[in-house]
């Protein structure tokens, strides 16, 4: 991808280096798993466990060419822990629960990401951009209480559809809609910011907005899905 771009004659005075960083709080929407699907107990971590809410941290590194050209590259770690009592027996990935014992979960879903996304539109006020990303997901879920344990690690590629529009709606003020989203037969996943960005400086801007993390599959190993909901404050340098 890099070749077929630097062939096409754009000078190094058109590329530009970016660093874009976010952080805050994450709190758990609905979170329900049955693991395995067919044979497990069908629960929830942020209902019938108390989920904490988490720190987060995001990192994006990105390349623009002609200001047309992105490619980005994104490392982005989850981590949420949550405890409980479930009043019944609870089977899961193997292990048995007995009603009434205190359980205490963990969720962990890391998200690295490669993107490419082409400006489609232009202007002095708005910018869209469309584009495709490939992510590779590493997760777990566990569950621990009455001297036992257990847990599912899941590893995967998933292909998503990238979009991004900025609006520049008053003078150093920006607004941001900026995504990765797709459906299929056996699960979804939508990755969705909306943020006010505010340029500090030529080379800086920072953010503040929220970002919805909503997703999951349902396959023969696992059923899981789950929505997230981040407080986002974050910057991005340009170089």
């Amino acid at each position: 991808m890099f070749t077929i771009l630097l062939s096409t004659g754009y000078s190094e005075a058109t590329a530009q280096l970016s660093l874009d960083v976010e952080t805050g709080v994450v709190f758990s929407g609905y979170n329900d798993v049955q693991i395995p699907n067919n044979s497990g107990t069908k629960i929830s971590l942020s209902d019938e466990l108390e989920t904490d809410p988490g720190f987060f941290w995001r990192v994006r590194l990105i390349y623009s060419l002609a200001k047309r050209h992105n490619i980005a590259f994104l490392v982005a770690p989850l981590r949420l822990e949550g405890k409980g009592v479930i009043n019944r027996q609870v089977d899961f990935e193997g292990e048995r629960f007995p009603q009434g014992v205190l359980l205490k979960s963990k969720y962990r879903f890391d998200s690295y990401r490669i993107t490419y996304r082409y400006g489609v539109y232009r202007s002095k006020k708005l910018k869209a951009g469309l584009g495709v990303s490939a992510k590779i997901r590493d997760a777990s879920i566990s569950l621990k209480g009455d001297n036992k344990e257990a847990e599912k690690k899941n590893t995967g590629f998933v292909p998503l559809v990238n979009f991004r529009v900025e609006w520049m709606f008053a003078k150093r003020f920006t607004l941001i809609l900026d995504g990765d989203a797709l459906a299929g037969p056996q699960g979804r996943a939508e990755d969705v910011l909306l943020a006010a960005a505010f340029d500090l400086h030529e080379n800086l801007k920072v953010k503040l907005g929220y970002r919805m993390l909503e997703g999951g599959a349902d396959v023969d190993e696992v059923y899981n899905f789950a929505l997230l909901n981040y407080m986002v404050i974050g910057a991005t340098l340009s170089f």
